[in-house]
């Protein structure tokens, strides 16, 4: 699945009808001449999400948005599990599910009539959700948060300091000079900030180009899977989405008519048979590009979504990535404004996230290399599929990678967490920098307010791990788990594991790590 649309950035040569907005309003500024703790550039879907959980944690942060008006279209449109957990934690979950559609299964239907349906799973499912509704579900948490969207509001200089950012922008009443102790930049592919900072934007274009297009169609197909259709003549995506609509794309030569025509041509020679498009709400072309920026931090300033990589659309991991951005900054962030975290813990970010955006480029790049095979090569292509449907390796392997739950960090939190203090992986536990498993309560996990415990084993652990969370020097929650290994997780508040062990002595040492990161 595609997660771009053509009204995006990296557009080129599009038609599209329904999806632009015109006119401009004045948006508001807060004009208070009063020191900011964290300033937000970019009121997309990622700079409201580090918004949201930044005033959900007390800290009020400022959002700055060069548009006037929201965003409009579907854009990005497959929210991972991953993502939803976010959702979760700023109290829109229940509103994305309503106006969403969920996706059960992944077909990936080969050359010859046969047909490879993998049944997704509950923790695997995606929720599909046009963006500009995820925009609108967020920016409606983040006022009722204490927060608000200043638009028309555009960045012109960016002076980092010793101990905050000065920033320099133009809005509705001229030029306002913002001091902010921290900065985020979170305003897309073509950043101004990162511009402005003279970061460079390392990697280069993606030599295809892609048809997209979005509407309804007539004709038989299971509504809650997105379709890969693998043929001799070339690959393309077929998905549902909210409000009886369907979402068409793939990878075309230069002189594809982004046209009702080409859109039709391309389910004909390429999809299902037997669907017959009625109307459009849009259709274009566009391209991409596979970058990193060379840092995703300048003191003071943080790159997040976009602003700080980009990649092939294929699979959907776009958004999900930069929300994962907030997810992990976030916290942190909120614990260094707080004056509960040392400023050091900031200095992962970088490592984490650079980690996991060359992790997601790396597999989309293999991924649209795997849809743009030639003729023979797809037969060798659909074989290799089918032995791995055989097998279990989908369901197993790359359903979790596509769903976001493989991409790990790199180490501990702390620099200085080393030695026979640093808790060790133990059989059936995951090691630090690993996602947090399945079975570790989702309700409480790694909330908002601090870390989580989890034990498992008998009784004797469980109260071990209640003593342990009340004199931890951060605030820990502690949930038990009856499992039949004795052992523990120490779950960080974006669902990553920052401890594991079994042992009393891996326990104490999981209070020495935490020790590291309070101020």
């Amino acid at each position: 699945m595609t997660d771009k649309d053509p009204s995006e950035n990296e557009t080129t040569g599009t038609s599209t009808t329904g999806t632009s907005t015109t006119g401009r309003t004045a948006g508001r500024a807060e004009g208070t001449g009063r020191r900011t703790p964290v300033l937000v550039v970019g009121a997309g879907p990622v700079g409201l999400a580090v918004a949201c959980a930044l005033w959900q944690r007390g800290v009020p942060a400022r959002v700055v948005e060069a548009q006037a008006d929201p965003h409009r279209g579907s854009r990005a449109v497959q929210l991972h599990p991953p993502t939803l957990r976010l959702f979760r934690e700023v109290g829109i979950l229940d509103e994305a599910e309503r106006l969403g559609l969920r996706i059960r299964t992944t077909s990936y239907h080969l050359a010859g009539g046969r047909t490879l349906r993998v049944a997704l799973g509950t923790e695997n499912e995606p929720l599909m959700l046009p963006q500009q509704e995820t925009s609108r579900l967020l920016e409606e948490a983040l006022v009722r948060a204490g927060g608000r969207v200043e638009r028309s509001v555009s960045v012109t200089s960016v002076a980092p300091g010793a101990d905050g950012v000065t920033v320099k922008a133009e809005g509705p009443r001229g030029t306002e000079v913002i001091e902010a102790d921290w900065l985020v930049a979170a305003d897309g592919v073509r950043s101004t900030v990162r511009e402005l900072l003279g970061i460079a934007f390392v990697g280069s274009p993606v030599a295809t180009g892609f048809l997209l297009a979005e509407g309804r169609v007539d004709g038989a197909f299971e509504r809650d899977a997105v379709h890969y259709f693998l043929g001799h003549k070339g690959s393309v995506v077929f998905a549902a989405m909210p409000g009886d609509r369907v979402r068409v794309s793939g990878a075309v030569p230069d002189d594809h008519p982004a046209t009702p025509e080409g859109v039709q041509r391309l389910l004909d020679e390429r999809g299902p048979g037997g669907i017959t498009l009625e109307d459009l709400d849009m259709v274009g072309r566009f391209t991409s590009q596979e970058r990193i920026a060379a840092t995703l931090r300048a003191g003071r300033c943080f790159l997040v979504g976009d602003a700080a990589h980009t990649h092939s659309p294929l699979g959907g991991q776009g958004l999900n990535l930069g929300i994962q951005d907030a997810h992990n900054l976030a916290w942190k962030l909120a614990g260094v404004c707080a004056g509960t975290l040392r400023p050091g813990v900031l200095d992962s970010y970088e490592a984490e996230r650079r980690g996991a955006a060359e992790q997601i480029v790396r597999t989309t790049h293999r991924f649209l290399k795997v849809f743009m095979l030639g003729p023979f090569a797809a037969r060798v292509r659909n074989t290799v599929w089918s032995s791995l449907e055989a097998t279990g390796v989908l369901r197993r392997w790359f359903v979790p990678l596509l769903a976001g739950w493989r991409v790990h960090y790199p180490g501990p939190l702390s620099p200085d967490a080393e030695g026979p203090a640093r808790p060790v992986r133990r059989r059936g536990l995951p090691a630090p920098g690993r996602r947090a498993p399945h079975w570790v309560p989702q309700d409480r996990a790694a909330g908002p307010a601090g870390f989580l415990l989890v034990t498992t084993g008998d009784g004797a652990v469980a109260r071990r791990g209640r003593e342990w969370a009340e004199r931890a020097p951060l605030p820990v929650d502690h949930a038990h788990v009856p499992r039949r290994a004795a052992g523990f997780l120490l779950v960080r508040p974006d669902g990553y594991v920052a401890a594991s062990g079994a042992t009393p002595a891996e326990l104490t040492g999981a209070g020495h790590l935490l020790a590291q990161i309070v101020s």
